[in-house]
C-alpha cells in the first residue's frame, strides 16, 4: 500500500534537517506507535521496515521505547519454565 502526506514545505524542510529520510522516519515512526497499540507484532514490524533480522526488530523497538510486550504471565510462565531446568 502507498500512502501519501501533505504538509507545508517549512515543516517538511525542518522535519527533514533533523531527520534526513522523512518518507523513512515517517514509517518508523507509525511502526513503532502501532507496536506500542498491540496494532502491530514484532514481526510486522520487522516486515514493515525491511528489518533484516528479529535482533535488529528489538534494537529499533527500544530505540523508539516501544518495549516488548511482556505481562506479570509472561514472566510467572518463563520462572516456571526455569525451575523446571534447575
Amino acid at each position: 500500500m502507498q500512502i501519501s502526506l501533505e504538509i507545508p514545505d517549512d515543516i517538511g524542510n525542518r522535519l527533514t534537517e533533523k531527520w534526513h529520510n522523512l518518507p523513512q522516519r515517517s514509517l518508523e515512526i507509525m511502526a513503532a506507535q502501532a507496536y506500542k497499540s498491540g496494532i502491530l507484532t514484532a514481526g510486522e514490524v520487522r516486515r514493515m521496515l525491511n528489518l533484516p533480522t528479529r535482533l535488529a526488530v528489538d534494537e529499533f523497538l527500544k530505540r523508539e521505547g516501544a518495549y516488548l510486550h511482556y505481562t506479570e504471565a509472561d514472566l510467572e510462565h518463563d520462572l516456571q519454565a526455569v525451575a523446571k531446568v534447575i
